[in-house]
Parts: structure tokens; C-alpha cells; sequence
């Protein structure tokens, strides 16, 4: 049986991991989000596709350059989980 500290333990490695591995890609999007938002205002131009596929070429960059990180950082983190379950079966 697990303790309630071993329970927050797991808990927040999870959250953690979620966040480390979706922050570069929200953080691209943002900071792209943001530069053609500024575009958008000096030049007037409001066009709402404008904003979708610099966004989305963003993260698909990001997630070229960092994809092989992210899936080696999950991986891990799931050998780390299931090394960790004939300890929890007790």
C-alpha cells in the first residue's frame, strides 16, 4: 500500500513532466503569437488564418528540433514508473 507521500511523490513527478515537456512547445506558440499580434496592430491587418499557420509551424519546428529530447525524457520517466511498481504491490 502506498503512502500518501509516496501518492504526492508520484503526483507531482507527473505534473512536472507534463509541464517540462509541453512548456517549449506552448512558449514557441506564445512568443509567435505575440509577434504577429504586434504585426497585426502596427499594420492593421486582421486576418485570423494569419495568426494560425505561423503558430503552427512554430510548434512543428519546436517539436522537430526537440522531438528526440521529449520522447527520450518520456521514456525515461516511464522506465522510472514501472521500475517503481513491485514496490508499490507491497
Amino acid at each position: 500500500m502506498l503512502s500518501l507521500n509516496e501518492i504526492m511523490q508520484l503526483m507531482q513527478g507527473g505534473i512536472l513532466q507534463v509541464l517540462k515537456l509541453c512548456a517549449p512547445v506552448l512558449g514557441g506558440a506564445l512568443i509567435i503569437g505575440l509577434v504577429v499580434a504586434i504585426f497585426q496592430a502596427t499594420t492593421s491587418i486582421q486576418e485570423s488564418t494569419l495568426t494560425f499557420l505561423p503558430k503552427l509551424l512554430a510548434i512543428l519546428v519546436v517539436l522537430a528540433l526537440l522531438g528526440g529530447w521529449m520522447f527520450t525524457s518520456m521514456r525515461q520517466y516511464t522506465i522510472e514508473l514501472y521500475q517503481k511498481i513491485p514496490s508499490m504491490a507491497r
